[in-house]
């Protein structure tokens, strides 16, 4: 299939990236990371070439891919503006995610149950990450949220009609890698920095990769 052709560049790519990162090599990072990224991006686009896809579907997921490249941008500065504005952005990315995964599926009684889970671990995760987030209460609040919310919606497709079972699993595990990609890099920034945060990027990269072929496996 056309759109698994990039999946051994990334492979690559992230494995670098993730090596630059242990050796704090900011050039090679910002090589990269973006490579990356872009990466996924051409994944999505690359749907279009397979029978069945469908457009809005593909553009929504692509323009949430964007909206995370930038947001990787941001983070590789690590300052605190640079935090804040990739914050923004992949807040972003979840509230595309969030719209794209539902506007075709609706909703379902099932999402009460993993909405109950996600908030059940949503509560803890934060009365952790709390004493260190200063003045990033609120926002942190709103992010942890709309994450979880896009996980919701992700886990979704298995009790509606309008994705196959494909792609519900591809979509909901995509969704909680990126997830836990994102309690890491929390943990490591507020709580406790440690080094092996940087294996996280394989968490992130495999979440949006699954996200990004979610659209090649309509019927």
């Amino acid at each position: 299939m056309i759109p698994l052709i990039p999946i051994p560049f990334l492979v690559v790519t992230v494995s670098l990236l993730v090596r630059a990162r242990f050796r704090d090599d900011r050039k090679q990072e910002y090589l990269f990371k973006p490579l990356s990224t872009l990466g996924v991006i051409a994944v999505a686009l690359l749907s279009f070439l397979v029978p069945g896809s469908q457009t809005a579907f593909t553009l929504g997921i692509a323009l949430g891919l964007v909206l995370s490249l930038g947001g990787d941008v941001a983070l590789m500065f690590r300052s605190n503006r640079a935090f804040r504005i990739g914050l923004v952005l992949f807040l972003l990315a979840h509230i595309v995610y969030s719209v794209v995964f539902t506007v075709p599926n609706g909703f379902h009684r099932q999402d009460l149950i993993s909405g109950a889970v996600l908030l059940a671990l949503a509560v803890p995760i934060y009365l952790y990450l709390r004493p260190g987030l200063g003045g990033l209460k609120g926002p942190v609040i709103l992010y942890i949220l709309v994450i979880c919310f896009m996980v919701n919606r992700a886990v979704s497709a298995f009790w509606g009609e309008a994705f196959t079972q494909t792609q519900a699993w591809l979509m909901s595990t995509g969704a909680l890698l990126f997830w836990l990609s994102d309690l890491m890099l929390a943990i490591n920034r507020f709580r406790h920095p440690f080094r092996a945060e940087s294996l996280s990027l394989f968490l992130y990269y495999g979440g949006q990769l699954l996200i990004a072929l979610s659209p090649s496996f309509f019927p």
